[in-house]
């Protein structure tokens, strides 16, 4: 606001002007701070609310993850499985606040690459903010890097029990930065932001069906062919060591996964609520229908089987948790299982592929049900939440679409990427070394001590 002569303090006289003058000023100085007090301040409940979800996303991780692929394995390879996903998700978080934060969201344009904007995390500071799904409402900048970080460490984590038991250390850590370089980190922005690709066809992915579990079921599978089969795979007993510790791994992330599902909503908000009551749901219908299955099969429901199906539904629900209905929910629990145990026991053995803890036979396979899934359940007219003019064939298509484009770019790239670790590292252990067990050969130490 300009005052002269001529305005209405012009017309009051000297003293009223110098009355009235610190008013003015202070009016003056306050319209750009109005200004700036006007902009999204993250709410102290949304802050708390992705706190928890992120460090139960860690709790996935480290023990859950761990403890469930160790269970899965022989005695002699327990603690390397657990020496992996540890030292697996202590590099994907230097390598995603050194640069994978900028590769996926760091603000670039392009469809497949977030630009270099963002690299060891410039320009982020105490006081900027990421939008959520909200109009006007905002996360802290730092939260939402915290929580995706814990995405990036899940992710290649998930892919180690394709190849577990025979492959190098070495090996599974550097294939581990190039795999996030070249193909998680793109696929992330392509599928989660909003200058990204797939984003931009207007596929649905909740908290990572493409993302996450096709990625790294893709890769597994990958992994197992080019890693090769265990030695004495089909002759000698491999049977998982310990299922109670499985069954602590596989609970430990039903557990974690509310963070990974609800916290991925990004608000503490009914968005939050739904995503939480689907994980419950598709969960335990898929619990249910896999101990069924094997009933019928095999003539007994197994503890392996109850721990496969908890996760298999974990993984369906994760891309439709937040747009689904409930009752959509448990059918898409109810169908995994069926498809996800045939893969498993009928696909694997007839291919002949060793995928130790079954990767892409549970988050391959289920992540792909689970995405296609997202485009029917998500219709109002089976109480999801899209909008009146829905349409269940275009997204389906859609969604179709966004998990080729996935499985293309992961395999074509994975396969590059294990032979380039081949010629620099080595994928396999020697034949002496995998028949002592990984736990003494390559860290020198026992899991267990009789």
């Amino acid at each position: 606001m300009q005052f002269n002569k001529f305005s209405t303090l012009g017309r009051l006289g000297a003293g009223a002007a110098a009355l009235m003058a610190p008013a003015i000023a202070f009016a003056q100085d306050a319209a750009p701070a109005a200004a700036a007090a006007a902009a999204p301040v993250p709410e102290k409940a949304d802050t708390a609310f992705m706190f928890l979800g992120t460090i139960l996303v860690l709790f996935m991780i480290l023990p859950g993850l761990a403890l469930f692929y160790g269970g899965l394995v022989r005695t002699k390879n327990m603690l390397s499985v657990l020496m992996q996903c540890t030292v697996v998700t202590a590099v994907m978080m230097l390598v995603w606040v050194i640069y994978g934060y900028s590769f996926a969201f760091g603000g670039g344009t392009g469809p497949y690459f977030g630009g270099f904007g963002k690299l060891f995390l410039s320009g982020v500071t105490l006081d900027s903010t990421s939008s959520t799904f909200s109009e006007g409402v905002v996360i802290y900048e730092y939260t939402f890097i915290a929580f995706q970080m814990t995405f990036a460490a899940i992710t290649p984590a998930l892919i180690v029990g394709a190849f577990a038991e025979r492959i190098k250390f070495s090996a599974v850590i550097l294939f581990t930065v190039l795999w996030a370089t070249f193909v998680y980190f793109p696929v992330a922005h392509m599928v989660w932001d909003a200058n990204g690709l797939i984003f931009g066809m207007g596929a649905l992915d909740f908290a990572g069906g493409t993302v996450v579990h096709i990625n790294a079921g893709v890769a597994g599978l990958i992994g197992a062919i080019m890693v090769g089969k265990r030695t004495g795979y089909g002759k000698d007993m491999m049977a998982p060591h310990s299922m109670t510790l499985t069954l602590v791994g596989a609970a430990m992330l039903w557990f974690g996964w509310f963070g990974f599902n609800a916290g991925s909503n990004l608000e503490a908000s009914g968005g939050a609520v739904l995503a939480t009551m689907n994980t419950f749901l598709a969960t335990a219908a898929a619990v249910v229908s896999w101990s069924v299955v094997e009933s019928f099969t095999r003539g007994k429901a197994s503890m392996l089987g109850a721990a496969s199906g908890m996760i298999a539904g974990l993984v369906a629900v994760t891309p439709a948790a937040g747009s689904v209905g409930p009752m959509g929910a448990i059918v898409l629990g109810l169908i995994v299982s069926p498809v996800c145990y045939f893969f498993v026991s009928v696909v694997k053995n007839k291919f002949g592929y060793d995928d130790t803890a079954d990767v892409f036979g549970v988050h391959g396979i289920g992540g792909i049900i689970g995405a296609l899934g997202t485009g029917i359940f998500t219709s109002p007219l089976l109480g999801g939440t899209g909008k009146e003019d829905f349409s269940i064939a275009s997204q389906v298509w859609t969604q179709f679409i966004a998990v080729a484009i996935t499985i293309v770019w992961c395999a074509i790239v994975s396969a590059i990427l294990y032979k380039i670790v081949d010629v620099i590292v080595g994928l396999r252990v020697p034949v002496e070394a995998e028949r002592e067990g990984l736990d003494l050969a390559t860290h020198g130490e026992a899991a267990y001590h009789s």
